[in-house]
């Protein structure tokens, strides 16, 4: 007779800390959710469809879409050289120039969108040098979001960098291969799933931002009004439920888009595992 005995782990209390987590994940991140979609249900489909296709709701959805996508794809070049320089490079003030990096993180958003509003306005000190105003207009909520944002795709392509042997490139170039074929072949595959990971981050943080970009906006109906001012401003109306659907919509485009990305992430992880 066979008993089957079954497999420990070599660390202990498994168990217990993985109903800790469900727990504390329950609490703080589907409750929430699970209270929006229940507040959004007692409205209707129809009251729903009409709250969400409002022309001012669509105009800022948008904007806040096509915004958070510039920044996005800006931060993926300018924040992939940042990491590149912070990890190949030796030069005066690397670590100055590190902790700047993390700097977004640290201020908080009411002190960002306060201080480009005072730089990029008509009289600030680099806005006085631009026939077009900046502040007050999309552009101005560009250059918040990629302000806010460029920190996550820096922090997730840093350590795979700094894990990536240069003996690979060293190999790829005495094979005869130029640099662009060596980043291509050698250097990229490696980066996208981490590229793919700040992505989803970035659009994230990007399409939810508040503080930076309110006193930047200008919140002009039709022109410069964010989503999540439009959401505040139902809920000063006391439209509960009208904010709701605004956020619950919002909520599900950007999961879509997560879960796109990382899907996307995991079919190349396989694929490199694969390959290994």
């Amino acid at each position: 007779m066979q008993f089957l005995l079954k497999q420990k782990t070599i660390l202990p209390g498994f168990g217990l800390s993985l109903g800790v987590s469900v727990f504390c994940l329950s609490i703080l991140v589907l409750l929430p959710f699970a209270m929006l979609f229940w507040v959004t249900s007692g409205m209707g489909w129809d009251v729903f469809i009409s709250t969400i296709t409002e022309e001012r709701v669509m105009a800022a959805i948008f904007l806040t879409l096509r915004l958070s996508l510039y920044a996005t794809f800006t931060n993926l070049f300018f924040g992939t050289l940042v990491a590149w320089v912070l990890v190949r490079y030796q030069f005066p003030g690397k670590s100055l120039m590190n902790a700047l990096v993390d700097l977004p993180f640290a201020l908080p958003t009411a002190v960002t969108g306060i201080t480009l509003a005072t730089l990029y306005s008509p009289n600030g000190w680099l806005g006085q040098f631009f026939e077009q105003r900046i502040a007050f207009t999309p552009t101005g909520i560009y250059l918040a979001l990629v302000v806010v944002s460029m920190p996550f795709i820096v922090r997730a392509v840093q350590p795979v960098l700094e894990e990536l042997q240069p003996e690979l490139e060293e190999a790829s170039a005495t094979l005869g291969a130029n640099r662009w074929t060596t980043f291509r072949r050698v250097i990229l595959p490696e980066l996208t799933p981490a590229l793919l990971m700040g992505t989803g981050m970035m659009f994230a943080r990007a399409t939810g931002e508040y503080g930076s970009v309110i006193f930047i906006a200008g919140n002009i109906p039709l022109v410069s009004e964010i989503l999540p001012v439009i959401i505040t401003a139902k809920l000063e109306m006391f439209d509960v439920q009208g904010a709701s659907a605004v956020a619950l919509f919002m909520l599900l485009i950007a999961f879509t888009i997560l879960f796109i990305i990382n899907a996307a992430q995991w079919r190349i992880s396989r694929r490199l595992e694969g390959r290994a």
